[in-house]
């Protein structure tokens, strides 16, 4: 059972309402985001018979706004299973977040990232991948950044960060930056329900947003989503 274009859309304005920065209102599932498409070049589904190309061990744990490593937006869970072969261990995980489950893909013991879906909506082999999710520091973008880096070191690739979160969204701490290479990835940073990397006005609101963050503050998670039609498969 393939993903409708509906649940897609879902996936993505409601897991880029603070990332994007602004009040909830500004963000709607009708207006995609530009340069979210999936890869032109995509693993072929896994009852393919063409041969699933290897991966390289330089895209092996790169972050990109086609994907985390092998994870790339728009092909199916069957051609990443494929792909990554049967030493690698794929596990449910629900509830994961709100409104959301997962599948954490392990290697050696250890969550590389995890394949984000609806909650109640198990993944089938023929569904496309359309969130990737991962706190793995050993995976990161190509101006090296990615969970563990450190919000300052961040703006030396990026430019100027401002960091925010929202209480309608479980407030859940974003930076973007400057000059972010891709809208479609998402740096979490914190929760402002507990510890911010951000250092905020007094008193706080609904939407919280700030340029002033802690000296220690860093990137925790990187999340990459689909945001068009097309990855509905």
């Amino acid at each position: 059972m393939n993903y409708s274009a509906k649940a897609c859309l879902s996936l993505a304005s409601t897991l880029l309402l603070a990332s994007c920065g602004q009040p909830p209102q500004s963000s709607t599932a009708e207006s995609p985001l530009p340069n979210a498409s999936p890869s032109a070049s995509v693993v072929p589904d896994a009852d393919s018979s063409t041969p699933v190309a290897p991966v390289s061990d330089a895209d092996r744990t790169l972050i990109s706004e086609q994907g985390i490593g092998p994870a790339q937006l728009g092909m199916t869970l069957g051609a990443l299973k494929q792909a990554l072969g049967s030493e690698v261990e794929f596990s449910a995980q629900s509830p994961f977040i709100v409104d959301f489950d997962a599948i954490a893909v392990r290697q050696d013991g250890e969550v590389q990232y995890y394949i984000l879906h609806l909650a109640g909506q198990p993944l089938a082999d023929s569904d496309v991948i359309q969130g990737v999710f991962t706190e793995n520091p050993n995976f990161l973008t190509a101006e090296g950044v990615g969970p563990g880096t450190s919000i300052a070191q961040a703006e030396q690739a990026y430019g100027e960060a401002t960091l925010a979160y929202n209480t309608q969204n479980e407030s859940r701490e974003y930076v973007r930056f400057e000059q972010q290479a891709a809208s479609n990835i998402s740096f979490g940073t914190g929760n402002g329900s507990t510890e911010t990397a951000g250092i905020y006005p007094s008193p706080a609101g609904e939407y919280n947003e700030t340029q002033e963050f802690r000296e220690t503050a860093t990137i925790q998670s990187v999340l990459v989503i689909c945001l068009a039609e097309g990855c509905s498969g």
